[in-house]
């Protein structure tokens, strides 16, 4: 089967090169690739090393408060950050805790080999989900330490299936699997891999950490002006579309809107402009204006969402309607209400979680979204207690990041 995948990610390689002649993002995938082994020349031989893998920016937020103390309890160690995803590498590659930032290399035999003989890890720290055989195989031979953060398994993994005994034991790369919850361990159990902590979600500690500093933004203060305030983050298409169709048909004067987008293009933030018919004010215009006369604020740019989100009476995280939910933990952390599309949310434990305890609503079409968004307005009450709700099931959950940091600290002598 390891044969058969090897062509497989051969042939899968070499038409992803194609298509990114005529595709932006593939092309920084393929073209991010070509930098991956010069950068890793920062790691020497002698250089002691914590090698970190997220796939994307979410998982990336899973590994901070990891990276942070790692950091702190060993400045004597170079910490390497991968993703696979452009979408998180093109966000975090500056990130200054990590002395490398680059892209994993695609999964094939030959290049894992390389990477892990250059990075050569005192540590692997692999987050969430990320399963590439080669790599695997190649940290297995290699006796490298591995372990697993933040993880979620379900039962309809190709690990738990019959045909997929060749795919299960690769999972013995792993020293230890840190866990969000305890389906995720059974799970394990059944396939005979005890070694198996249910720690929790690592975004509990690094959102709950927010609360800590200063989420002053004097320019959002303005634009709010002591008015009530719905910020839709993360947005794509499908979440815009309902959220400007309710701001243009439904919205009164009495309440203003913070949209940032997922993509920050000019094309996309034009359109989004244009089609709003209330007063709009983009980030990149708020210089020399009395914002508080606009009834829209347009984020276009980045790294100002999780502040944002302290200024908000309702959230609207997006994602949910589009390829999958954005993260909602950082609202939730300020005391919210948070509202998300309902086609693309199963997967997250926080959403179905959340929903259950009551701090949270789901939406799947223009109708929905009205109807909550106008009872939230009016309602202060359900706004308080949704907002409770949210804000203790954070404080409930936190203290992964320690639990996965005692066992760290007793493998590192």
């Amino acid at each position: 089967m390891l044969f058969i995948y090897n062509l497989i990610i051969h042939i899968v390689y070499f038409f992803i090169k194609i298509i990114a002649l005529f595709n932006a993002k593939l092309k920084l995938f393929v073209d991010g690739r070509k930098e991956t082994f010069p950068a890793l020349e920062n790691i020497k031989t002698k250089d002691k090393v914590f090698w970190i893998h997220a796939a994307s920016l979410g998982e990336f937020e899973q590994a901070r408060p990891i990276i942070e103390q790692l950091k702190s309890l060993y400045s004597d160690y170079k910490i390497v950050v991968t993703f696979f995803s452009p979408s998180g590498y093109e966000i975090r590659k500056n990130y200054d805790l990590a002395d490398v930032v680059c892209y994993l290399p695609f999964d094939t035999s030959k290049n894992v080999k390389r990477f892990i003989k250059q990075v050569h890890p005192d540590l692997a720290i692999i987050v969430k989900y990320e399963f590439w055989p080669n790599l695997l195989n190649e940290l297995r031979k290699t006796k490298t330490p591995t372990i697993l953060v933040s993880g979620i398994f379900r039962k309809d993994q190709l690990f738990f299936k019959s045909y997929g005994k060749w795919m299960r034991n690769f999972l013995s790369a792993f020293n230890h699997f840190f866990v969000q919850n305890t389906s995720s361990k059974e799970l394990l159990h059944q396939v005979n891999f005890n070694n198996v902590s249910v720690s929790g979600d690592t975004r509990f500690d690094r959102v709950h950490k927010i609360l800590n500093q200063n989420n002053t933004i004097d320019f959002i203060e303005d634009f709010k002006n002591n008015t009530y305030t719905v910020i839709a983050g993360s947005t794509w298409k499908e979440d815009e579309d309902l959220l400007v169709n309710y701001i243009n048909k439904v919205a009164t004067d009495e309440e203003k809107f913070i949209i940032a987008p997922h993509k920050i293009n000019s094309e996309s933030i034009e359109s989004l402009r244009k089609s709003i018919l209330k007063k709009t004010i983009l980030y990149s215009e708020r210089n020399n204006v009395n914002l508080k006369d606009y009834q829209v604020f347009i984020v276009d740019t980045i790294g100002l969402l999780t502040k944002i989100y302290a200024y908000a009476n309702v959230a609207y995280v997006g994602g949910g309607l589009a390829t999958g939910l954005h993260n909602i933990l950082e609202p939730a952390t300020f005391g919210v209400p948070v509202i998300f599309g309902g086609n693309k949310y199963q997967k997250f434990n926080e959403a179905i979680e959340l929903l259950e305890l009551g701090g949270s609503k789901t939406i799947t079409n223009q109708k929905e979204l009205n109807s909550i968004l106008a009872n939230l307005k009016k309602d202060i009450t359900l706004r308080i207690a949704m907002g409770e709700s949210c804000k203790n099931y954070i404080s409930t959950n936190i203290g992964a990041t320690p639990t996965i940091l005692e066992y760290i600290k007793e493998q590192i002598q």
